[in-house]
Order: structure tokens, then C-alpha cells, then sequence
């Protein structure tokens, strides 16, 4: 079953998106959107990083998946 690790670190203004285990990471590399990108050894991103991202105190952050026809 695939899973996906979804991050939000209030204090730090960032929002973390794992599409497979961090511990795979090898490189990271930014693409000057406030976006870093995780890379495993072949250079396959593997998960992403939202810089100054936040949302108010009196919200939630809700995360909604949906999946298409192969």
C-alpha cells in the first residue's frame, strides 16, 4: 500500500510531502518558487517542501486525495 507523509510545521512555515520513506533522500534541490525538492540517489523526487507557507491559527489544514482510472 502506498502511503503519503503530510507535514505541516506551524512554527516554521512549511508544509512537508512524502511520496515514500524520507530516509531514501540523497540530494535536495530548490527551484526558486519557495519549493524544495527531495531526490532519491537516481534523482527521482521523492517528496517536496513548501517554504512560508501557513494557514491562520483558527483554521485546519485539511488534505484531500483522489486517485484516477489507470
Amino acid at each position: 500500500m502506498a502511503e503519503v507523509k503530510v507535514l505541516y510545521d506551524r512554527e516554521g512555515n512549511t508544509l512537508t510531502v512524502w511520496f515514500t520513506d524520507a530516509q531514501q533522500e540523497s540530494v535536495c534541490e530548490e527551484t526558486g518558487d519557495e519549493v524544495v525538492l527531495m531526490k532519491d540517489a537516481a534523482g527521482r523526487v521523492i517528496g517536496f517542501e513548501k517554504l512560508n507557507f501557513s494557514v491562520a491559527e483558527t483554521d485546519s489544514l485539511r488534505v484531500a486525495f483522489e486517485t484516477t482510472p489507470a
